[in-house]
């Protein structure tokens, strides 16, 4: 295991150090730097319009956003209850109403300790 993690690590600082390469390539490219502005003139265009809808729906969008963190409890919870029945020995069986059968899907990620 330690092998392969030490392997990642190498393949990242290549990726970093072409990556800066990539970006210094493209800041000297002709129209580039003129199109990164554009490009953030149109995002704040783009969210005015968003907040100009959102203020219009007002009460409506209020419950799309508690709807929206609703579900990512709900989620969360849902991971939750399934890691305990999975270390209890037990099997994981879900379907939807339309009998489509749902199986876990597992993610190990590390992060720093420090």
């Amino acid at each position: 295991m330690q092998e392969v993690f030490d392997q990642i690590q190498e393949l990242k600082k290549t990726r970093k150090e072409i990556g800066r390469e990539y970006r210094d390539a493209l800041s000297q490219t002709g129209g580039y730097e003129d199109l990164k502005e554009e490009l953030k003139v149109l995002r704040e265009k783009k969210k005015t319009l968003e907040t100009g809808v959102q203020a219009e729906l007002g009460a409506r969008y209020e419950q799309f956003e508690k709807t929206k963190l609703e579900i990512e409890s709900l989620e969360q919870m849902l991971t939750d209850i399934a890691m305990t029945t999975l270390m209890s020995g037990e099997n994981i069986n879900l379907k939807d109403k339309n009998d489509v059968e749902y199986e876990p899907s597992y993610k190990i990620t590390f992060k720093k300790i420090n």
